[in-house]
């Protein structure tokens, strides 16, 4: 796979992982961001705004 724009460094996103408690090694943290990027650029925003009222669209009962 390969993405035109890469912001994130293997050793970036070790520090960040490791900040959460999650120890992974070089190899582990490329599998991760190649995951992200790939879930990143198959994404589909839709940028209606009355698609992005997320109370609106809620399944919560209300309570009160």
């Amino acid at each position: 796979m390969n993405f035109i724009e890469k912001r994130i460094s293997t050793k970036r996103a070790i520090t960040m992982l490791s900040k959460n408690g999650i120890q992974v090694d070089h190899n582990e943290a490329a599998v991760i961001l190649n995951f992200l990027y790939l879930i990143a650029k198959t994404y589909q925003y839709d940028l209606d705004p009355n698609n992005m009222n997320l109370k609106e669209k809620s399944n919560c009962r209300k309570i009160g």
